[in-house]
């Protein structure tokens, strides 16, 4: 990747345009061809960096139910587990962590679905010693943006202001959940790539962008962008950082740290008695000291004493969930006899 590739990569990760022919678009951001733009970005999808060009939806916004899981796991069988896990559609990210609980995934169940009983079905698995669930108690950042160009590195403080959300309850009809399922595809890099997605969807192209305008506004499409992938691009110390914050300063604490550029998601969670730890943040490093780093600079502004960053050492799955697409899920006939 030269400097160019990184300033697109960076572009299309932050605004896509939603328009006829959005490559066009970039191309005139750039002051450079489309044929130059879609020459790269499908050379960039063809060396792995680039995994996917799509709507990126709200699983709770949608009705879902999730949940991070950790769990301690007998170091012999973490590798059987985590795989075994990998089986189930709702699991988008499963990593092993340099932590007594050693794999950390995320589950998430379609409407009308229970996710204890969905979790439950791991239970036949051998080797599993303790799972704790850790839902989303408040949510104050969702949204990765990997700064792709050194120089132009953010200065880790609060800087980024929340984005405004009308407050609407949403109950997806089956038009909607269809033109998720349409949406959630990885986009073609041709000239006007939502031509075809109007038509599966029997709608105009303005009729389209309205929709995913109004989708925005209320939350449901988080944005329109690119999906990195993270260790390909260099970002290979992921740092989940995890605060013990006193319980009436946890709002102000979550909403701080979600306003750090470097903070790519940042949640308040459920504490047990073998896990104090209440808010959690993700940052992504090119080195585990950089992380270290960022941390120190991070709880100096946050004045939170008590924390620990966990490095992703092994991950096993990184995917999305695919909406309203989801079969049932049985573990049953791949459990060992013995």
């Amino acid at each position: 990747m030269d400097e160019f590739d990184k300033e697109l990569l960076n572009e299309i990760q932050w605004t896509f345009p939603l328009v006829t022919r959005p490559f066009d678009a970039i191309a005139k951001k750039f002051d450079t061809t489309p044929k130059l733009i879609k020459d790269r970005l499908n050379h960039l999808k063809e060396i792995g960096v680039l995994r996917q060009l799509s709507a990126i939806f709200d699983t709770r916004k949608l009705g879902y139910t999730s949940s991070l899981v950790a769990m301690e796991i007998e170091d012999d069988k973490l590798e059987y587990v985590a795989n075994q896990i990998n089986r189930h559609p709702g699991v988008s990210h499963n990593y092993e962590r340099d932590h007594e609980f050693n794999l950390w995934f995320t589950l998430a169940v379609p409407p009308g679905s229970d996710l204890k009983e969905e979790l439950d079905k791991f239970n036949v698995l051998k080797g599993i010693k303790k799972v704790r669930m850790l839902p989303t108690l408040q949510l104050f950042k969702i949204g990765v943006k990997l700064d792709m160009v050194d120089d132009k590195k953010h200065e880790v403080a609060p800087t980024e202001e929340k984005k405004e959300i009308k407050n609407i309850k949403f109950n997806p009809t089956e038009e909607d959940k269809n033109f998720i399922r349409e949406l959630q595809k990885d986009m073609e890099i041709i000239d006007e790539p939502f031509v075809k997605s109007a038509k599966n969807l029997g709608i105009t192209e303005a009729e389209l962008f309205e929709k995913m305008k109004y989708y925005e506004e209320i939350g449901v499409m988080r944005r329109f962008a690119a999906i990195l992938r993270h260790r390909q691009v260099g970002f290979t110390a992921n740092g989940m950082i995890v605060w013990k914050v006193p319980e009436d300063k946890i709002s102000k604490v979550g909403e701080t740290l979600g306003s750090f550029p470097q903070v790519s998601h940042c949640y308040e969670r459920p504490t047990y008695s073998d896990w104090p730890y209440n808010v959690f943040s993700m940052i992504h490093c090119k080195t585990h000291d950089e992380a270290n780093e960022m941390a120190k600079t991070i709880q100096k502004q946050i004045h939170v004493d008590d924390y620990k960053i966990l490095f992703s050492s092994r991950e096993f799955k990184k995917t999305r969930v695919e909406y309203f697409v989801e079969n049932s899920f049985s573990l049953a006939e791949q459990v060992p006899a013995s």
